[in-house]
C-alpha cells in the first residue's frame, strides 16, 4: 500500500520526467552531466538532479529513459527562410546574384501565396524537428501563413516581418510590407511560440527612407531587427557606388547597429567592421554552408568570436543549402576555422554547440527562456543516440555531437515539454500531408529548374 510518509515511495507527480546518459547542458556550470534527469512541469524545467534520486523523489506521468543518449538543448536555426523548402535543388551551382534574378525571384513570383506559404513551411517544420531544431528565425513574405504553420508543428520560432522596396504578390511597396506585416504581429502577440523582428531583406533591396522607418517601429515596438549584411563582395561595390559607403557604414549611420540587430552572413567584414559589431553588440547568424554553395566566401569567424561578437548559426533557405541542418552547420564551422585559421583549437566542440543553442538565444532575446538546460527555462530539448555503429565508442559526448553525429541521430523533440517529434513520429503533422504538398507543388515549381 502507498504511503506518502514512506520516502521509498516517489511524492512528487510530474508531468515528464526525462532520464539520459549525458546531459549537455550548454550551462557554464557543469556543462556535462552523466545519469541525470530533467524533471518537468508545465512545460518548464524544475529540477535538473541524478537519476537514482529523481526515482525516490518523483513519479512521472510521462517518463522516458535514454540510457543510449546525449540530452541536449532544442537547437536554433538562427537565420532561414522556411517556405522556400519546396524550392530545394532549384538553382544548383549558381552565383547568389544569378540566382536570385533568374531562378529564385521568378519562382516566387510564380508560386508565392498564403497557401504556399504555409504548405512549405510545414515541411520545413518536419525538417527542422527531425533534425533536433525547436525554434528558428525566420525572414519571408506572408509570415502569418508561416505562423499557422509552426502552431500546427507545435514549434518555436521568430518570424521576421519581410520589408522589401519592390512589389510581390504579397505587398506593393515598402510601406505595404510594414503595415501587413504589422498586422500579422497583432495576431500573434499572446502566442507563447512565437516573437516578432522587423526584417528588412538587404540594404541593397531596402532604402535610406525605409531604414529610418524600420528603426522607429523597432524602437515604438520594441521588435528586433534581421538583415542580410555584407553577404557578398557584389553587395559591397553595389552600395559603395549607389552610397559611396560600404553597408555595414550605412546602417551604422542611421543608427540601425546595436543588441537588436541579427545580421545574417557577415562574410566579407574589414578589421574596423568586426570591432563595429563589438561595439555595438550586434549578432552574427553565421551560415557556412550557404556561403560556400553560392561561392559567397567565408566568414572570419574566428575574429568575430576573438572580439566577442555573438555568433549563432544559421542554414539559410534551403535552395541555397539544400538542408535544414544545423548538425551540418557545427560541424562545418568548426573545421573551417581551423582550416582558415591554421589553429586546430579554435572553435572547440563545445562552443560550435553554444552558437547553435545559447548564442542564438541571446541573438533572438530568448536566453533567459531557452538555449540550455537549466532550472526556470523551457524544456526546449532534443535527444541525440550514441550507439550506433557509426558514432561508437565515444569518449566526449560534446565532442561526437559536433564532429560524429548527424541530424539522423536524433530520436527525440520536445517544444515546452511536449513531444513533438519521435523516431520518425510527428505529434502533430501527417506523412501524407507533406506527400500531397510535395506532389501539389513540384509540377509548378519544376519549370523553374535550370
Amino acid at each position: 500500500m502507498f504511503n506518502a510518509n514512506n520516502s521509498s515511495y516517489p511524492t512528487i507527480q510530474a508531468d515528464l520526467v526525462i532520464e539520459a546518459r549525458w546531459i549537455a547542458t550548454v550551462a557554464s556550470q557543469q556543462p556535462l552531466l552523466e545519469n541525470h534527469a530533467v524533471i518537468v512541469q508545465a512545460g518548464n524545467i524544475v529540477e535538473i538532479l541524478p537519476i537514482a534520486q529523481a526515482r525516490q523523489k518523483y513519479s512521472a506521468t510521462s517518463l522516458v529513459c535514454l540510457d543510449e543518449h546525449v540530452l541536449i538543448p532544442g537547437l536554433i536555426n538562427l537565420h532561414t527562410h522556411a517556405p522556400m523548402s519546396l524550392m530545394r535543388g532549384i538553382a544548383d551551382d549558381v552565383a547568389l546574384m544569378p540566382w536570385l534574378h533568374q531562378h529564385i525571384w521568378p519562382a516566387e513570383q510564380a508560386v508565392v501565396s498564403e497557401t504556399y506559404v504555409q504548405d512549405a513551411t510545414l515541411l520545413a517544420c518536419a525538417e527542422m524537428l527531425s533534425g533536433g531544431i525547436t525554434c528558428f528565425n525566420d525572414m519571408y513574405f506572408y509570415p502569418q501563413a508561416t505562423a499557422v504553420a509552426v502552431n500546427q508543428a507545435g514549434m518555436r520560432a521568430n518570424l521576421g516581418l519581410l520589408v522589401l522596396e519592390f512589389p510581390s504578390a504579397y505587398a506593393n511597396d515598402a510601406d505595404d510590407y510594414l503595415q501587413k506585416g504589422f498586422a500579422a504581429h497583432d495576431s500573434w502577440r499572446n502566442n507563447p511560440l512565437i516573437s516578432t523582428s522587423i526584417a528588412p531583406h538587404a540594404p541593397y533591396t531596402v532604402s535610406n527612407k525605409t531604414f529610418e522607418s524600420i528603426i522607429t517601429y523597432a524602437e515604438q515596438l520594441s521588435l528586433s531587427i534581421h538583415t542580410h549584411l555584407h553577404e557578398t563582395l557584389d553587395e559591397i561595390s553595389q552600395s559603395e557606388a549607389q552610397y559611396g559607403l560600404r553597408p555595414i557604414q550605412r546602417l551604422a549611420e542611421f543608427g540601425l547597429l546595436g543588441p537588436n540587430l541579427v545580421a545574417a552572413h557577415c562574410v566579407h567584414l574589414l578589421p574596423h567592421e568586426i570591432d563595429l559589431l563589438a561595439e555595438y553588440g550586434c549578432h552574427v547568424a553565421h551560415c557556412p554552408n550557404s556561403n560556400l554553395k553560392l561561392a559567397s566566401g567565408i566568414a572570419p569567424l574566428t575574429q568575430l568570436l576573438a572580439k566577442g561578437v555573438n555568433v549563432g548559426l544559421g542554414t539559410d533557405g534551403v535552395a541555397s543549402n539544400n538542408r535544414l541542418d544545423i548538425f551540418a552547420e557545427m560541424r562545418l564551422s568548426a573545421l573551417l576555422a581551423k582550416g582558415v585559421s591554421g589553429d586546430a583549437t579554435v572553435v572547440p566542440a563545445h562552443q560550435a554547440l553554444a552558437m547553435a543553442t545559447i548564442n542564438a538565444a541571446k541573438a533572438l532575446g530568448l536566453e533567459h527562456k531557452i538555449g540550455s538546460i537549466e532550472v526556470g527555462k523551457l524544456a526546449d530539448l532534443a535527444a541525440v543516440k550514441l550507439s550506433d555503429i557509426a558514432t561508437a565508442p565515444y569518449y566526449d559526448p560534446i565532442s561526437h555531437l559536433v564532429y560524429a553525429c548527424g541530424r539522423e541521430h536524433v530520436t527525440h523533440t520536445w517544444v515546452a515539454g511536449e513531444l513533438r517529434y519521435s523516431n520518425g513520429v510527428y505529434a502533430n503533422i501527417e506523412p501524407n500531408e507533406l506527400k500531397e504538398i510535395i506532389n501539389t507543388w513540384q509540377p509548378k515549381l519544376k519549370q523553374h529548374k535550370h
